[in-house]
């Protein structure tokens, strides 16, 4: 959903499982889809983990817990390794995610966030330790991440980090912009060079 991205406080979904790979975010099984439509994928977000294999809830996941809401996701070390589908990052976006925090990403998926209007927010070890201690010890604490200034912050502790992201994603998510918006809003800067630069 191409949506402007700037200040987020929300509410998190802790998720403390590390090494959680695509498949584990959207099975194989859904990529036959015919369709991009968000609610498809984010009904089947985490689908084998939200189900049991007879079609009922599991209670015991967090996405089933109405204790936990929000637009982040906290996330374990090594989020979204495993194969390079793009489905990963629709079904995330789908089920209402802005954010996905962890203390690593694999490289590819993180990509795919971006590329779909889902920040991914790279923390230290012991800031993502604390953010789920804080989250465990009152789920309605909420989380800060301000893109402009770079910065997430706990605000049931007040600390902040900083968190790199590359300069053109930014821009793209600041405005709300995908890969061929920015190459439109850019049209005239294209065509002046390509009109100084003719053989």
């Amino acid at each position: 959903m191409k949506t402007k991205f700037d200040i987020i406080t929300s509410t998190c979904v802790p998720l403390p499982l590390e090494n959680v790979d695509t498949d584990q975010i959207i099975p194989a099984r859904f990529l036959k889809a015919t369709t991009r439509e968000e609610k498809f994928f984010g009904d089947n977000l985490f689908r084998d983990w939200r189900y049991h294999p007879d079609g009922s809830l599991n209670k015991d996941f967090v996405l089933n817990n109405p204790t936990y809401g929000g637009q982040i996701l906290v996330a374990g070390k090594n989020f979204g390794s495993g194969s390079s589908r793009e489905h990963a990052a629709w079904a995330i976006a789908g089920y209402g995610f802005r954010v996905v925090v962890s203390s690593f990403f694999a490289d590819i998926h993180k990509n795919n966030e971006l590329n779909n209007f889902v920040l991914p927010v790279v923390v230290s070890e012991p800031f993502l330790k604390e953010l789920f201690d804080s989250i465990s010890a009152n789920p309605k604490m909420e989380v800060e991440v301000n893109l402009p200034e770079q910065t997430i912050t706990n605000k049931a502790t007040g600390k902040i980090e900083h968190f790199e992201i590359n300069a053109y994603k930014k821009h793209c998510l600041m405005n709300g912009l995908d890969d061929i918006d920015f190459l439109v809003e850019n049209k005239d800067k294209i065509e002046a060079w390509e009109n100084k630069n003719e053989a």
